[in-house]
Formats: structure tokens, sequence, C-alpha cells
């Protein structure tokens, strides 16, 4: 049986702890952090942990002082020394950089970009890198930015059951079986600045074009519109391939029969894990690569950069993807775009980003998000990768 009086002794040294952290004494608060896990303990109601509170206690001023935000600074770097975890959520469903993001503190928020940085590195460099797109959310967590990481079963919906599933057609969205948004029209705007970033124009006639995920054929149709000497396209859905697959489809026989020589214009079916190896020992090259998959990980985007990349693309050529990783929430995007930035380097590419407004697509369940599960984008905001190799 659990003895009475140790629960006591917790929550009072959580209450402690948190005391400590939200006055930012620095003095009071080391010897509770000797204890491993007391960076990370967190109040039963408010869902506070020692982050949290510092960061909350910067809101007001202070008996008509300004809060020392150096002191703050100080603590939260000895919480992050100490063990805290950057993505805790509260009983809000704020992480402590969602906090010092709305209380408007950057220099707070910047540790826990910083700290989030370190540690999905770190994770990366053990190979256990999670899913970090919203896509492959269960139904009733919250986040899996923050619950991927810490360690809960996702259901993985790129796996042989997603592709044997069928999936939902419409005007304006493309669903999976249990309605995630596989791809949505209110992404147009990203990939029209997209191809203008790829191929910019003026320089746009005539290029070799390298597609991994058709889709609802967003991109491929604007990627069209350039005329294109080369236009390859990789999908494995095979309700999608159905699709190309009709007579009168945009890139159906017709399309493929158009190519200006045999084998121009094409739709390679699989994944493309088992398709580019065959594609490089052809020996093509590409001027624009685009990636935008459905329900992978982050590995994976890392993976094709890494080991494919690096052949297929023309030496002149630039490569683009679609940047959703950690789109619900701000600070989990910031330190995913972090994350694929140093890695593209590691790689042998620079990135150069766009800020790209989005604006307010609707609530859960409402306008653009009626009929889909779950949101897969909250923010207003793009940032637009467009890589080459380092100079």
């Amino acid at each position: 049986m659990d003895d009475p009086s140790f629960s006591v002794e917790v929550n009072t040294n959580t209450q402690e702890i948190l005391l400590a952290a939200s006055n930012h004494d620095l003095a009071a608060l080391k010897p509770f952090l000797r204890i491993p896990g007391n960076a990370s303990v967190q109040d039963p109601e408010t869902g506070f942990t020692p982050l949290h509170a510092a960061i909350a206690a910067c809101e007001k001023e202070e008996n008509g002082e300004e809060v020392d935000i150096e002191k703050a600074k100080e603590v939260v770097r000895e919480l992050f020394l100490s063990g805290a975890i950057w993505n805790d959520l509260d009983s809000n469903n704020e992480t402590p950089g969602c906090l010092a993001g709305r209380l408007g503190r950057k220099e707070l928020y910047e540790l826990c970009v910083e700290a989030g940085v370190r540690a999905e590195m770190l994770l990366g460099l053990m190979g256990k890198y999670e899913v970090l797109d919203s896509e492959s959310e269960d139904e009733e967590e919250e986040s899996v930015d923050v619950d991927a990481i810490n360690g809960d079963e996702k259901k993985d919906v790129n796996s042989a059951d997603y592709l044997a599933s069928d999936l939902k057609f419409s005007d304006d969205k493309l669903l999976d079986a249990d309605n995630n948004g596989v791809m949505m029209a209110w992404e147009t705007s990203i990939m029209e600045r997209s191809v203008a970033s790829l191929l910019p124009p003026g320089e746009d006639k005539g290029k070799r074009i390298l597609n991994i995920g058709f889709g609802m054929g967003i991109i491929d149709t604007l990627f069209a519109e350039t005329q294109p000497a080369i236009h390859h396209i990789i999908e494995a859905h095979p309700a999608v391939l159905a699709k190309l697959k009709e007579e009168d489809h945009p890139f159906g026989p017709k399309w493929e029969a158009s190519s200006p020589e045999q084998g121009a214009y094409k739709t390679y079916e699989g994944k493309w894990q088992d398709v580019l190896p065959t594609l490089l020992e052809t020996g093509y090259t590409y001027d624009a690569i685009y990636f935008d998959t459905f329900g992978e990980d982050y590995s994976a985007l890392k993976l094709f950069f890494t080991e494919f990349v690096p052949g297929l693309l023309d030496e002149n050529g630039r490569f683009g993807f679609f940047n959703g990783l950690g789109a619900d929430r701000r600070v989990c995007y910031d330190v995913y775009t972090r994350v694929v930035e140093c890695d593209l380097v590691d790689a042998g590419l620079e990135v150069e980003w766009e800020d790209v407004e989005v604006g307010k697509l609707g609530e859960e369940g409402e306008g653009e998000w009626e009929g889909v599960r779950r949101r897969y984008w909250t923010l207003e905001g793009y940032r637009l990768p467009t890589c080459r190799f380092l100079s």
C-alpha cells in the first residue's frame, strides 16, 4: 500500500519547486534539481512544470517594476540543463514555448526553441526520430509533436493498411479512410509559391521535373503549365493510380503519350523508396524536385534528401518539400524547421526560407476542415524551403 505521508511530501516538494521557479529564485531551486526528475514535476491542477511557472511569472510587472528577465532566463537555462522537457503540456494544452510566445517573451521563447532543437538532434543521432506531422494523430490526442516525442505509439497512416485503404476524392480535399486530410485545396497558394521558387519565371520553360506524391495533382498541374522537357511523378496509392489511368484524366494515358520523347512524361507506380534506385541507375537528373508524401515521419524526408537528392538533382537544380513538420504548434514548427536546416547542411544542401501568408483557415470541423478528422495545420504563416547544393 502507498504511504500517504510520501504522497504529501512529494506534493509539497512540487509546490516548493514551482514556487522557486516562479520567483526566479535560482538559489532555492538548485537543491531540488539535484534529484532526477524534479525539473519536470507538474502541478496536478494547472499542469504547470517549473518551466511553465518560471515563464508565466513574466506575464505582468511586479510591484510596478518590470520583471527581471535575466533572472528568468537563468532559471529557464538551469531547468533545461537539469532535464526539463521542452514540450511538456499544461492543462491549457500549452508547452512552455507556447506560453512564452503568447506572453510576447521572445527571449524565453528562443530558449525553448533552442532546447527543442538540441533534444530532436540528439534523438536523430540516436536514430529515434518520431512522427512529427499532425496527420497521424489519434483522435483523442492533443498533439503528435508532443506526444510522439514522449514515446506514445501512433497508428502509421502510411503503412500497408493505408495503401490498401479507400480514399475519398472531392474538389477541395483528398481524405483517407479515417478522414485524415491527405491533401487539401487550401495548399494551392503554397504550391504556387513553391513552383515559382523552384522554377523562377523566365527560367521555367523546358525544365526536368520530379515530383514525389501526386495526391490531388495540385503541384503537378502547376508544373505542367511550365511546359517541362521531363515531368516524372512517383505515386504509391492504388486509388490515386487508378484515377491516373482514366482516359480523360489530365495526367492519364494521353498526357504520357504527349511526351516530347518517349518516357519524358511518366508516372512511376510504387513507393519512392523502391522507385528511386531505378531512376538513379538510369542516370536521370532534374532541375526541380519536390517532395510531399502523406504520413511519413521526418526520418523519411531526411533519408530522401540525404541519400537520393544528391544523385538526382542537377548541380544547379533546386529541391523543395512541403514543410508541415510540427504545424499544429508554432514552437514545434520553429524547432523542426531548424532541425531540418541543420540536417540539410550535413547533406551538402543550403536552404532559403520564404514566409508565405496562409491566413486563418477556420476552426476544427468547420469551413476548410469540415469532414476532416483533425486539423493538421493551425498556423497563419508557412515557411517555404528552397534548397540548393552548397556553393
